[in-house]
């Protein structure tokens, strides 16, 4: 990657990354024959169409078309950039990252992680030598063990402890949003007297702060502003301890707050993540749904929580996938996750968690709870006010069963006809299942080298194959063996992501999905495909020959 990191270090991770092993770290792989299977991350299904090859180090799903290799996988899953992908695939190796000479890591981001982390610590160890914030979390319930575990800290009272007590430019802390400016020539911190929640990325680096209160004072709550990392309609807090907690996430409950996911972590329910002081965005929606395909809303009983879950609601209509299965929990009047699991302990509250309503009986509940349907006029109503909703769905059979059951509830026949969103998960193109490019020499050549890159010595010599660089894809073909040549420990993976963000990318994906002859016949029918070549370069002479004047 130009500027960034060094081929030879992605050559390098790409080598020694196990793509089963990889994919296995984040949903249940099933051998099958000689690959694995699961149920697809990328799409909601119950019969497994997903499948992994330890060979070609590539995944396939054969129901939505998604391929790639781990890098590509990982991509995807996480919704990592490239670079960040070598990263992440670096440090599950336990190999440091090498970046070119002179070239800013994501152009100068790393000093702002430096400075939160930096920040984080601070915080945690004024928590430690702070009674009346130790005494405010052991009087929440809160433990020193869970404390570590979510990195819980104290931001001590005053205006200028971070300038005062860290190495770090003012400027700096500024734009991690750690300082406030207020002109003409005021800087401040930021959070003062408060207990700080750190806010991860997926990778577990700090990127923000929640600052709670602890003496009355209002606002309750204070996050981070946005910042070049932090972006609050699209991060969850506690995902990345939940991760961590769990490993493979089956199910996430959604709660509203951060106090919440701490308090369900202290009496062992793990897998509890919050949004961010905002109402749930269709980027949190999507986001969640790279982890698992089993979500529980869970909100506070009173008016603002059941607001809350119908704009969730309407934020999930657009995402949602058959396979998946989305629920809504409310809490008792008066009560909150925090409150409920320390009062009446973990199994009153999982015993409302199993009360959740599926989203369709959440839908037509909270409809049918505003208009009165024993009426003409109200189920004329009803059919009024859910369709427009029902539009927003994609074109599933989950929007079918929708329209069935509104036609059923208004006595009525009401066409599915208006267009449906296009899902945002399918707008990536994808292979449709089946279609492989057609068959030929070339692409036959460059499927076995793919497989087998050792193949390459028996191939033409370069200036040979060069008489045929107006043949489509022997260019490409020729591409390939230089770089086998050069390194001849490059795997298929490593070979394929060389051509990372060229237009040949997708092509070789496809090639590779290609079924080839057993083992022991790939070599002869290499050597066979270069004989053919061998015939084209020789016919091509034979013509030029006719073509020249005698005279």
């Amino acid at each position: 990657m130009a500027g960034k990191i060094p081929q030879s270090f992605i050559d390098q991770v790409v080598n020694q990354t196990d793509i089963v092993d990889l994919i296995d770290s984040y949903i249940d792989l099933k051998p099958k024959g000689k690959e694995y299977t699961a149920c697809c991350p990328f799409h909601g299904e119950k019969t497994p169409s997903f499948t992994v090859n330890r060979e070609k180090q590539f995944y396939h799903c054969f129901g939505c078309g998604a391929h790639g290799t781990a890098i590509g996988f990982l991509m995807e899953h996480e919704g990592l950039e490239f670079v960040e992908t070598i990263e992440v695939l670096a440090q599950r190796l336990g190999l440091e990252v090498s970046y070119e000479q002179g070239s800013q890591r994501h152009d100068g981001l790393a000093d702002l992680y430096s400075a939160l982390e930096t920040a984080s610590h601070y915080y945690q160890q004024q928590l430690r030598h702070n009674q009346n914030a130790i005494n405010y979390l052991k009087s929440r319930g809160i433990s020193g063990e869970i404390c570590q575990r979510f990195n819980i800290g104290f931001a001590p009272p005053g205006f200028d402890n971070l300038k005062s007590n860290l190495t770090i430019t003012a400027a700096l802390l500024i734009k991690a949003g750690l300082l406030s400016e207020k002109p003409p020539n005021k800087i401040y911190d930021r959070f003062r007297h408060r207990i700080m929640f750190p806010i991860k990325d997926p990778r577990g680096r700090v990127i923000a702060f929640g600052g709670r209160e602890i003496d009355g004072s209002m606002p309750k709550y204070i996050n981070s502003p946005e910042t070049e990392l932090f972006h609050k309609g699209s991060t969850l807090y506690g995902l990345y301890e939940a991760r961590q907690a769990l490993g493979k996430i089956k199910q996430l409950i959604i709660v509203e707050g951060y106090m919440d996911v701490v308090a369900l972590a202290q009496h062992g329910v793990y897998n509890a993540i919050a949004t961010l002081g905002t109402a749930t965005t269709s980027q949190n929606i999507r986001n969640l749904l790279r982890y698992t395909a089993s979500l529980i809303f869970c909100f506070d009983g009173d008016r603002a929580g059941k607001d809350a879950a119908w704009k969730a609601l309407q934020q999930i209509l657009p995402e949602y996938k058959d396979g998946i299965d989305i629920r809504f929990a409310f809490m008792p009047q008066g009560e909150d996750p925090d409150s409920l699991i320390r009062s009446a302990g973990k199994d009153a509250f999982q015993t409302h968690l199993k009360q959740a309503m599926p989203l369709s009986e959440y839908f037509f509940t909270k409809l049918c709870a505003e208009i009165d349907i024993s009426t003409l006029d109200g189920r004329a109503k009803l059919a009024d006010t859910a369709q427009p909703l029902m539009n927003k769905l994609p074109k599933i059979v989950f929007r079918d069963l929708m329209f069935k059951e509104l036609n059923q509830r208004v006595g009525t026949s009401i066409t599915n006809t208006q267009p449906a969103l296009q899902s945002r998960s399918k707008q990536t193109p994808r292979m449709p299942q089946g279609r492989h490019p057609k068959y030929t020499k070339t692409r036959l050549a460059i499927a076995l080298l793919l497989r087998e890159p050792q193949l390459a010595q028996y191939a033409l010599a370069e200036d040979q194959l060069n008489k045929l660089s107006a043949t489509p894809g022997v260019p490409l073909l020729i591409e390939l063996l230089d770089i086998i040549q050069a390194e001849t420990s490059l795997t298929s993976s490593a070979l394929i992501e060389r051509f990372h963000g060229r237009p040949e990318y997708p092509i070789l994906q496809k090639l590779i999905l290609w079924e080839l002859p057993d083992m022991d016949n790939r070599e002869l029918s290499f050597r066979k495909t270069m004989e053919r070549f061998n015939e084209d370069i020789r016919r091509i002479g034979y013509d030029s020959f006719i073509e020249q004047d005698p005279t």
